[in-house]
């Protein structure tokens, strides 16, 4: 029987305290909840000496840079890892540096997965960290060594087209940051992000072994393999759900999505439409559905 995703949204945030998550590791989260960040982005401290690292700084908060410090105390900060480039994870990384002197780390710039088409908007424009360049930009599969740490890079395109997660080498833990998060599904939004590209990092993380993945939102990923298998279980009824509308007669998005998301919080019906236009970039590339141009929010869809 094929696996469908179990979310687990039993998650104690412990705003801005540093709680123990594993040797070497606290997890600090930021006060900005809200529909699309849980209970607030994960900020990681990496490292069981007085040299460390920090996984994602978070959003521009006082509080939270205030919160980092001292949960910091008289340790040192040698690398700012930065997964992506959105406002909830890579603004404060510009503070934390100024404040240390640690070097920021990330696969590059934010880039969009493809490029705009004519007359298209970026719906999440605004919510892009556009200013943040890293000091070193990090390859796939590099790794960078601390004191008695080291963070290796497992490029996982999809959300972002710059998405990085990163392995603690010789312990089972990956960092999952937005790919893979134990409370619900990641955002995909073109022109940001890519279905397939999200599809083909899914796969590519099942092929490791990690025993544990700490997100960027919400609690622990605690049997990584048999959560992605769901993960792709769902991402996959999705697309088949999307076809069955088209093939039901919807052939605009927001029919689409009244449709499928019904039951769904309709503040995240704009997002949902994004996952749906996705869904269709990726359908559409494949062969199974036919639109005039290319796949946009407001254009309309046949079956082939």
């Amino acid at each position: 029987m094929a696996e469908d995703i179990d979310f687990d949204l039993e998650f104690a945030p412990a705003h801005d305290m540093p709680v123990p998550v594993a040797p070497g590791i606290q997890r600090l989260t930021a006060n900005n909840s809200s529909p699309f960040t849980f209970h607030g982005t994960n900020s990681y401290i990496v490292g069981p000496g007085q040299t460390v690292a920090v996984i994602d700084p978070g959003p521009d908060d006082a509080a939270h840079f205030e919160a980092l410090m001292a949960a910091l105390g008289q340790r040192q900060v040698s690398h700012i890892f930065v997964s992506h480039t959105h406002r909830d994870h890579s603004p404060l990384a510009r503070r934390l540096k100024a404040e240390t002197g640690a070097l920021t780390v990330a696969e590059g710039p934010h880039r969009p997965a493809r490029l705009l088409h004519a007359g298209e908007i970026n719906p999440f424009a605004e919510s892009a960290d556009m200013d943040f360049v890293p000091d070193m930009a990090i390859a796939d599969g590099a790794a960078i060594e601390g004191d008695g740490w080291t963070l290796s890079a497992v490029h996982t395109p999809g959300h972002t087209a710059n998405h990085m997660a990163f392995a603690l080498e010789g312990t089972g833990i990956l960092f999952s940051a937005d790919h893979v998060m134990a409370w619900a599904t990641t955002i995909v939004a073109p022109p940001d992000g890519s279905m397939a590209d999200f599809m083909r990092s899914v796969d590519r993380l099942l092929a490791r072994d990690d025993r544990i993945f700490f997100p960027g939102h919400g609690g622990p990923v605690r049997e990584p393999a048999s959560f992605l298998r769901g993960l792709r279980t769902h991402r996959r009824m999705r697309e088949r759900a999307v076809l069955e509308r088209i093939r039901a007669g919807d052939r605009l998005i927001p029919d689409m999505v009244r449709a499928i998301y019904a039951k769904t919080d309709p503040r995240l019906h704009g997002a949902a439409a994004l996952s749906v236009l996705a869904h269709l970039e990726d359908l559409v590339e494949k062969g199974q559905v036919l639109t005039e141009g290319p796949p946009s929010l407001s254009g309309e869809y046949q079956p082939v």
